[in-house]
């Protein structure tokens, strides 16, 4: 473990040295292409047999939160000797299939989400019936164990949700709009159920077509138009926060924008007071332990978590904490 260590902290020092070299046009061009090379190298720090794991999510196309785990995840990969292949669906359907795709395909260790748990029950048993060892990850964490699966890895939404609750109790606010936009994700209902547990003021949710940034907009928008004394907007990715800031002057609200999850965008906000807060669950951790521990469990039967979630959040992330993470961020580590 201490060697694994050593070659993570080498390995991360390298993407950060390479992120950080050159200010011209052509020294950032030098500068990707270094990063995409290195991406792809690597030599792995244990000699067991090269094992495929298959990561299927709920994720849509272009969320930025998903490329942030798949970093995480194909680090470990490299690491573990693992031929990690990832697929992902945002229709649970069609995500279920994905799964008995790579069961078909006799991978190694499935890891999965299991944001709308009732149509993905059925796949994870089929993968486990055939010996697949199963890791959920980030979504799911109260159906995890009862589905069969080794461990789960990500926070607990509705304590995620309580910590955004007590934040906001901390800076007077009476009033917030949470954005769902998913309808049907269990996690993002429990986030804010979980705001309304703990928040001295009222909630309300909003509902919106979240594969439209521009009704996004639009409903958060009217929203704050119609009611004045909405005094928060509290978004669940963080692709929507900058849509909500943008409602927010539409609206010509006063409303503080706070977020769950952190991108480069959000750390740049929060830096400069756009933005209130975010909620960090670590998504790179997420990915990075689930190749890890489903390596541990192949190589060694070992389980982490006695039945119960392995936490990686939340983390409240304000200003004070924004400049140091922002590097990170922007090598897409956080």
């Amino acid at each position: 473990m201490a060697r694994t260590r050593t070659w993570v902290s080498i390995a991360l020092a390298g993407a950060l040295g390479v992120s950080l070299a050159g200010c011209s046009s052509t020294g950032g061009k030098r500068a990707e292409d270094a990063r995409k090379a290195a991406s792809a190298q690597g030599r792995a720090a244990v000699n067991t047999p090269r094992w495929t794991f298959a990561m299927i999510t709920h994720s849509g196309d272009g969320d930025t939160f998903w490329d942030i785990v798949q970093n995480g995840a194909k680090q470990a990969a490299v690491k573990d000797n693992i031929n990690f292949l990832y697929s992902h669906n945002a229709e649970a359907q069609q995500q279920a299939q994905l799964v008995d795709a790579a069961v078909d395909k006799q991978v190694d260790g499935i890891i999965v989400t299991l944001a709308k748990p009732d149509a993905m029950k059925a796949a994870v048993a089929r993968a486990e019936k055939a010996g697949i060892p199963v890791i959920t990850v980030n979504s799911g964490s109260e159906q995890s164990k009862a589905f069969g699966a080794l461990a789960h890895i990500g926070q607990d939404e509705t304590i995620a949700g309580e910590a955004v609750g007590e934040e906001l109790n901390k800076r007077g606010r009476k009033k917030a709009l949470c954005i769902l936009h998913e309808q049907g994700n269990v996690g993002h209902e429990q986030r804010c159920a979980g705001v309304k547990n703990t928040f001295h003021g009222t909630v309300q949710n909003l509902y919106v077509q979240g594969t439209s940034m521009p009704d996004v907009q639009s409903s958060i928008g009217a929203k704050l138009q119609a009611d004045k004394s909405i005094d928060t907007v509290v978004t669940l990715g963080a692709p929507y926060a900058d849509t909500a800031v943008k409602a927010k002057a539409d609206a010509g609200s006063k409303a503080e924008i706070d977020t769950f999850d952190l991108n480069a965008k959000v750390a740049s906000e929060l830096k400069d007071g756009t933005l209130g807060f975010a909620v960090d669950q670590q998504p790179y951790l997420q990915g990075y332990e689930a190749v890890d521990l489903l390596w541990l469990y192949k190589y060694n039967a070992d389980v982490l978590g006695g039945g119960k979630p392995v936490l990686t959040g939340p983390q409240i992330i304000t200003k004070d904490q924004a400049a140091a993470l922002e590097e990170y961020t922007k090598r897409g580590t956080r």
